[in-house]
């Protein structure tokens, strides 16, 4: 079945850019810059859906769930760069987020155009993949790729919490899905170049997403990352001035303390706070669930 394409706002004409093939350089950049600074705005106007995507996706994972991002092209990489970038971050398994692209992993770096219009992918796609209490975000800046809006409602159909990232009002990918977060960036500078606004909207909405879930997970400590992997010594300096930040102490201090507690973050923050040894900090985070606020207050109620 053919497409308006004339009725969706993501390939709609922009009047402030008509002009922009005869344009110079700068006068280039700053329309393009004019229209992004439209992008965080149009984002703000979803704030309650998004809220309440981030609430839905922490109480799956917190219950062994998992998330999974589902798009085409641009959308897809987009997922895939958001997941992918968990596990450093935060510490997470790498099965804890995954993101899922029509054409499979060489679309994201060559494009397989054609794969979004399938809708037994979408669906193949998922079926292997997903469980009753996973997440499932299918991202579609169009909100009318069969590919994804097929991997959404079969992910719906079996139990998943499914939530639609889209620039276009009303579209069928979001009235597919549970929850649906449609900020309305308007036309893109170039006609349908939707890996320009429509991205940027796409990859602030999915940010949100992700570190609100990580947050509500108890792997932030006040705003430090402190289940970060400290795999190299950029990370490793990183992981001891976050220490330092959160209880006060040196950098001296806080690398003694990072050994006597394996170099786990967590454990020597709690560690130091409650003045507690490694072992009792240790058994205080698995308490709390992995949230150091709650674990320092373990610890010091055990050594009172």
């Amino acid at each position: 079945m053919a497409i308006d394409l004339s009725k969706l706002v993501t390939e709609s004409r922009l009047p402030e850019s008509m002009e922009i093939d005869q344009a110079d350089a700068l006068t280039i950049a700053r329309v393009i810059n004019d229209q992004d600074k439209r992008v965080a705005l149009a984002v703000e106007q979803e704030l309650p859906n998004i809220a309440r995507a981030i609430d839905l996706i922490a109480e799956r994972l917190q219950a062994g769930g998992r998330l999974f991002y589902v798009g085409a092209g641009t959308s897809g990489r987009l997922g895939v760069l958001d997941a992918s970038e968990i596990p450093p971050t935060y510490g997470a398994n790498p099965d804890l987020i995954q993101g899922v692209i029509a054409g499979g992993w060489r679309a994201v770096f060559e494009t397989q155009e054609g794969a979004e219009d399938s809708e037994e992918l979408g669906i193949g796609d998922v079926t292997g993949r997903i469980q009753p209490q996973d997440a499932v975000v299918g991202i579609a800046a169009s909100g009318r790729t069969p590919y994804t809006i097929a991997a959404v409602v079969e992910a719906r159909r079996r139990g998943c919490v499914t939530i639609a990232v889209t620039n276009n009002p009303s579209s069928p990918l979001a009235a597919a899905a549970d929850v649906a977060i449609s900020p309305v960036v308007g036309p893109e500078v170039v006609m349908g170049s939707t890996r320009m606004k429509s991205g940027t909207a796409q990859k602030m909405v999915l940010n949100m997403l992700s570190t609100g879930a990580m947050i509500k997970m108890g792997k932030v400590y006040t705003n430090l990352m402190v289940d970060m992997q400290a795999s190299n010594e950029k990370l490793r300096q990183r992981a001891l001035r976050m220490v330092s930040l959160a209880t006060g102490v040196d950098e001296e201090a806080a690398a003694a303390a990072m050994e006597r507690c394996g170099s786990n973050t967590k454990m020597t923050i709690v560690s130091l706070m409650a003045d507690v040894e490694a072992d009792v900090a240790a058994q205080a985070l698995i308490a709390a669930n992995g949230f150091v606020h709650k674990a320092i207050e373990i610890a010091k109620e055990q050594k009172a």
